[in-house]
């Protein structure tokens, strides 16, 4: 079951979709989407398939449109204000369901939501998809500078896959990023794959429900 939803947010209401888990589920779930400005939605193909790698698990998961993007209100704030976003989706998620959660974000989504998700408690898990820590090309007319030093002090297990071809996350500037995040953690990269993970999307779950399993549930998928 698919449920749409609106939620509070600080810059007004948020639009939302909520896949319903199992009565037994053991977390609960936020996806969040790439850059807005660039056609990011909670209906993007990469949230898109994240969303049922989790809720294979039986999770409830949750996606929503960040401010200005798609029926929600307010207007993009370059990744400042979206931190707040993400905190208040989860502050919905713990209200909702009272479980453990798992973050998941891809891109912009990443870039954000990590930060949310690693200063939050309340999430045992995260997981950053097409993680962009390469160059911004200078004549970009959208300020993204991201930083990522807060994962040094994030011993929660986390998760980060990349395309062997993303052009917004080197190989290199990957793997120099994993050698300083904090344990436990681990880096997928699928060879052949973009940023977008185009025609490599089966490969994309089946390397998050791998370590799920692994690090998060200690079981299967429940859902094939």
């Amino acid at each position: 079951m698919i449920r749409s939803l609106f939620l509070q947010g600080p810059a007004g209401n948020l639009e939302a979709l909520l896949n319903a888990g199992v009565e037994s589920a053991t977390y609960a779930a936020l996806v969040c989407h790439p850059h807005p400005l660039f056609g990011g939605t909670l209906h993007n193909k990469v949230v898109f398939h994240t969303m049922k790698a989790l809720n294979n698990f039986g999770f409830p998961v949750l996606r929503f449109n960040f401010r200005g993007a798609g029926l929600s209100q307010g207007e993009h704030d370059n990744g400042i204000g979206e931190v707040e976003d993400v905190r208040a989706a989860l502050d919905w998620l713990d209200a909702e369901f009272h479980l453990p959660m798992v973050f998941a974000g891809f891109s912009f989504g990443a870039a954000v939501g990590l930060r949310a998700a690693c200063a939050d408690a309340r999430v045992k898990a995260a997981i950053g998809i097409g993680t962009p820590v390469g160059p911004v090309a200078a004549d970009s007319e959208v300020p993204r500078a991201y930083t990522f030093d807060f994962l040094r002090e994030c011993a929660k297990p986390k998760l980060f896959v990349s395309g062997g071809r993303d052009q917004f996350g080197p190989r290199g500037k990957l793997e120099e990023l994993a050698k300083r995040v904090a344990e436990p953690k681990k880096l997928v990269i699928i060879e052949g794959a973009d940023h977008f993970f185009e025609g490599r999307l089966r490969e994309l779950r089946e390397a998050i429900e791998a370590w799920v399993k692994e690090a998060v549930s200690g079981q299967p998928p429940a859902i094939s």
